[in-house]
């Protein structure tokens, strides 16, 4: 079973004033994703610039149209999308 590993790096330089309020919204989109299925893990960064997310069961266009979505891509610095392929 496939797995799109998506890396999100965000600007926190430069971080609006209702940042509290978009990281909110962000947790009731992941949520709603996890319980959906399609995201199988969410990872903070540990230096809290940003996540790593695991999708399951859909392909990289559609990782890449979620992550559009968030409300944290705005913000975004970077983001990395890689195809996995799990052994175990």
């Amino acid at each position: 079973m496939n797995r799109i590993q998506v890396i999100l790096t965000i600007d926190t330089e430069n971080l609006p004033s209702n940042f509290q309020e978009i990281l909110k919204h962000e947790q009731e989109v992941v949520a709603k994703w996890k319980a959906e299925g399609v995201l199988e893990n969410l990872f903070l960064r540990g230096g809290k610039n940003g996540a790593v997310l695991i999708f399951k069961d859909i392909d990289e266009a559609r990782a890449k149209e979620l992550m559009k979505t968030l409300p944290l891509y705005e913000l975004k610095k970077s983001v990395e999308y890689f195809v996995l392929i799990k052994q175990f």
